[in-house]
């Protein structure tokens, strides 16, 4: 499972939020992904919490990790984390308001069953925030890459294309309302300038936020 991965490196997954690069970026990722989140009311979900830092970092009160080494970061973030999956989250019907899977989608056994249990768990005005590196960008290319050398936890990881995610979200219980875009910078390098986001889909960014709406019908 792509999760015990993560139990295993969690300490250097964790540790490349604190270089210069990893500052600089994950700055630009929470600044894109907030407004969204934000329109949604609370209590707030991240699905695959890893560390904690994009929950800590956007106000998210739970959270749900497989990884166990993940769990216990997070919690030390002041997070109300359960050791859970996906497609099987512990919680009642309806309980959000706004659910975050930042970096999750690609490295999901199943997420056409994990958009199912999100979309059980939200409220019926609901929405679901995606943080994702698409297909064919350089971002995505350069991680496919690593995963091809051995990389533990990029040889893991399945990068959607955004028709992709548009149908699968589509399929699932949800209707695509919005894109943030960022990190229009090249992967490999020691060192980012911030970057502003952009409203929509731009195709050269490296980075997307996507706002889907639980539907109704």
């Amino acid at each position: 499972m792509a999760y015990q991965v993560f139990d295993s490196y969690a300490g250097q997954y964790d540790a490349w939020y604190d270089t210069e690069a990893g500052k600089a970026i994950f700055a630009m990722e929470v600044d894109c992904l907030k407004p969204f989140l934000n329109g949604y009311s609370r209590p707030y979900l991240e699905v695959g919490v890893g560390s904690g830092r994009f929950a800590e970092s956007l106000g998210i009160e739970y959270g749900i990790d497989p990884a166990r080494a993940m769990v216990h970061m997070a919690r030390t973030r002041e997070i109300k984390v359960t050791k859970a999956s996906a497609e099987k989250l512990p919680f009642p019907d309806n309980m959000f308001g706004g659910l975050l899977l930042a970096f999750t989608l690609c490295f999901l056994g199943n997420p056409q069953k994990a958009l199912l249990e999100a979309s059980r768990v939200l409220q019926p005005v609901g929405g679901l925030v995606l943080g994702i590196i698409l297909r064919d960008s350089p971002w995505a290319d350069y991680y496919n890459n690593k995963g091809r050398a051995g990389h533990p936890i990029y040889s893991k990881a399945r990068f959607l294309s955004i028709n992709e995610v548009e149908a699968l979200l589509g399929q699932y219980g949800f209707k695509v309302v919005g894109y943030r875009s960022t990190l229009f910078q090249p992967p490999g390098q020691r060192t980012y300038q911030c970057e502003s986001p952009v409203s929509g889909y731009q195709k050269s960014a490296n980075f997307i936020a996507v706002d889907s709406s639980k539907t109704t019908d």
